[in-house]
């Protein structure tokens, strides 16, 4: 039988050596990685580096939230989107600041009105910035409305205290607003509305051609009508302040005038159409007609 012997593990003497490269914010380390026998912590160095990359990391993020965090500013008289974007050092210049406001401002850059809020350093399609410059141009409008309302009112409050308005220096009185004419229910008034009828249709005639014309017909009775001429024998009497028969009546009744023929004004006024077509003017004529 053979001798027992001794057996023992050999020992592997031998160090399997590698290299491992460690990323610590950009810093390639080379560590020593002994066999599968044991496990060594990376050197304090590395660790330090990592905590100074990811503090240097930490610091630009907050320089760069810093730079963009976006600024407000109200618009005062006499700035311009120009003037706003020198003085804030606007990167694009007052095109870039236009269209990061745009729902502020409006189709028109030139117009911009004090009170109004710009955000500076926003982008133009951030949604926060676009809500608030939306409710900061409603807020303008809203001060432009409350504004005009305050002027109206005041205005409205002066013309209460003052009987007579005051015309600018060196600028004409304006005028009174045009009252509708009104007329005496008499042959004055008969005739002068006659004529402000005949004017709008072009119908020649004077107020001394009516009237003289008016008191040799009827002596200004507008209810006269001629029962015994040979127009009364034919059934068509004459009637009215000029004496005129149904059938010219209706030929030259003029639009906006009663239909009856004894109305004073729509008997003148179809009385000078008449006269007007056939003598050239009520004024033209002296005797029967």
């Amino acid at each position: 039988m053979p001798e027992k012997g001794k057996h023992r593990r050999s020992r592997t003497s031998s160090l399997t050596r590698g290299i491992i490269a460690v990323s610590t914010g950009g810093v390639a380390l080379a560590l020593p990685v002994i066999g599968a026998t044991g496990a060594f912590a990376a050197p304090a160095q590395s660790v330090a580096v990592e905590k100074a990359s990811t503090s240097t990391a930490a610091s630009g993020k907050g320089i760069a939230a810093q730079k963009s965090a976006p600024v407000t500013y109200s618009v005062i008289l006499g700035d311009s989107l120009s003037k706003i974007a020198r003085g804030h050092s606007v990167s694009g210049g007052w095109q870039e600041l236009y269209k990061d406001n745009r729902a502020a401002v409006g189709d028109n850059p030139d117009l911009i009105r004090p009170g109004l809020k710009l955000t500076i350093g926003a982008k133009a399609g951030n949604k926060a910035a676009d809500k608030a410059a939306t409710a900061s141009k409603a807020d303008s409008k809203a001060s432009g409305a409350s504004d005009r309302a305050e002027k109206s009112a005041d205005r409205a409050d002066r013309s209460e205290r003052t009987s007579t308005p005051v015309a600018a220096k060196g600028a004409p009185a304006a005028a009174p607003a045009a009252q509708p004419a009104t007329y005496t229910n008499d042959l004055d008034g008969w005739i002068k509305e006659s004529l402000a009828v005949m004017a709008e249709h072009g119908i020649p005639g004077s107020y001394d051609g009516i009237h003289r014309n008016v008191m040799r017909e009827s002596s200004g009775n507008p209810m006269a009508i001629n029962n015994w001429d040979s127009n009364a024998v034919a059934g068509i009497p004459s009637k009215g302040l000029l004496q005129v028969i149904d059938p010219t009546f209706q030929a030259y009744h003029v639009a906006g005038t009663s239909t009856d023929s004894y109305d004073p004004v729509a008997n003148i006024t179809a009385a000078c159409n008449y006269a007007a077509d056939r003598y050239g003017s009520i004024d033209n004529v002296f005797g029967a007609y």
